[in-house]
Formats: structure tokens, C-alpha cells, sequence
């Protein structure tokens, strides 16, 4: 029963393909709703870049039986940035915010996060997180797989060459070396490998809104997921009162 002195919170789960701007979504609604907002892709390529540190050969191939035995080592916390307000990612208590964006952790990311122990632990953080309500996720299964019962799902996709030039965009305005094509390949390569991957493949939820913002300004989607969130919060509202 709630405690209708609290204000009802609800689980915001938003999935979709990589570079599509689920984050840049993600962090706005929690921003403007007040809730706690989790970045699910930053955990996948924060144990990405443990594993390229610690749980590759001398030809940089991944050994996962060894990242399977060090995994309990792997700490992922998010704090915020005092200057910008956005959450950084800290694994083992070092801010790899940076290191986790750049091309060899995005070309590897997918063959790491389909390892079903990494999916498994990583699902378990993200839903204790949950347990309160009050938050925003973003990733690829957090509809499916993390939270099936989230009052509010949302499928973001755009094409593959309009992902592609955000993400080269974004890299060059951090002042980073990028290429267009190498990015398009990498984004193709991702969603292939995201979508067959053997545990909780990317998939839409059936009760999911589908937002194609491939057309869209950032000030459009975020209206567009606002209102969806503020109808989805109404509804939560509805069902407390019916009980």
C-alpha cells in the first residue's frame, strides 16, 4: 500500500540502439522529474576497459575466462561532476569518463557486454539501484530484462548514418581524432552484434513507446519524453488510488 504522504515515483526504461541519444534523453527527464538517472551503457564499457587492461592476451584478444574470475574485483560508481552536473563514471574509484568513450572501448563493448556473467552482474547492480523508484536507466534491456514491470518503457532508434555523424560530432567537439566511416562500421557492427547476442538481446519491449528521432532537435524529444512521462506518472497515480 502507498503512503499517500510520499509522492509516487515511478521506473523510467529506456532503450535502443547505440548513439541514438537515450543519454542525452536519460539525463534531461531526470534532471527536470528530479530522479536519479543511470547511465547502464557507461557500467558495459567501464568492464570493457577493465577487461582490456586486465583480461586480454598479448594480441589483445579477450580472455574471458579470466575476466569471469576478477569480476567481483570490478567497482563501478557514478558521481557528480560539481562544474557540469553530469554524472562520471568511476571504476575502482578512478574517474574513467573519458577513457570509456573513446573508439577501442566502443569496438569492444559489444563482445563484452554479450558475456552472460557480465550481463548477469551487471543486471543485478542496476535493479538493486531500482529498488526505490525514482529513476532513469538507459541502455539496452533495462525494458526486457532489468525492469519488464517499469511504468514507463521507451524504444529510441534513428539510422545507422545519423548516429554515425553524431557520434564522429561528438568526439571532435571533445577534441578527440575521429573517423565518419570507422564510426558508421562500428555502429552497424554494434547493432548486429547487440541484437544477436545469446542472453537479453536489444529488443523492443511489446508495451514500449517507439521514438524515431532521427529528425528530431533535442528540445523535440525531450517535450515528446516529458509528456510521455508525465502521462505515465498520472496513470501510476490512477492505480494507488484504485487500490
Amino acid at each position: 500500500m502507498h503512503n499517500s504522504n510520499q509522492p509516487i515515483k515511478i521506473i523510467v526504461a529506456i532503450d535502443g540502439h547505440s548513439s541514438c541519444g537515450k543519454s542525452t534523453m536519460a539525463k534531461a527527464l531526470a534532471r527536470r522529474a528530479d530522479y536519479i538517472y543511470v547511465d547502464t551503457g557507461a557500467m558495459y564499457r567501464a568492464v570493457t576497459l577493465f577487461a582490456l587492461r586486465h583480461a586480454t592476451n598479448e594480441e589483445g584478444q579477450l580472455q574471458p575466462d579470466l575476466l569471469e574470475q576478477r569480476i567481483d574485483e570490478i567497482e563501478i560508481a557514478f558521481q557528480k561532476d560539481f562544474e557540469t552536473g553530469l554524472p562520471q563514471t568511476y571504476l575502482c574509484g578512478e574517474n574513467v569518463e573519458r577513457a570509456i568513450r573513446g573508439l577501442e572501448v566502443s569496438q569492444r563493448v559489444s563482445e563484452v557486454s554479450a558475456l552472460p556473467f557480465v550481463r548477469l552482474k551487471l543486471t543485478q547492480q542496476q535493479q538493486q539501484m531500482g529498488l526505490k523508484k525514482g529513476i532513469v536507466m538507459d541502455g539496452r534491456d533495462i525494458g526486457t530484462a532489468v525492469f519488464p514491470n517499469a511504468e514507463l518503457k521507451v524504444f529510441v532508434t534513428a539510422s545507422a548514418e545519423v548516429r554515425a555523424q553524431r557520434r564522429y560530432d561528438e568526439l571532435l567537439h571533445k577534441g578527440q581524432e575521429a573517423s565518419y566511416d570507422d564510426i558508421l562500421k562500428n555502429v552497424v557492427e554494434r547493432d548486429y552484434l547487440d541484437s544477436h547476442r545469446e542472453l537479453n538481446p536489444l529488443r523492443q519491449a511489446p508495451d514500449a513507446l517507439v521514438l524515431d528521432n532521427s529528425y528530431m532537435s533535442i528540445e523535440e524529444e525531450n517535450e515528446w519524453l516529458w509528456d510521455a512521462f508525465q502521462q505515465a506518472l498520472a496513470k501510476a497515480q490512477d492505480s494507488c488510488l484504485d487500490e
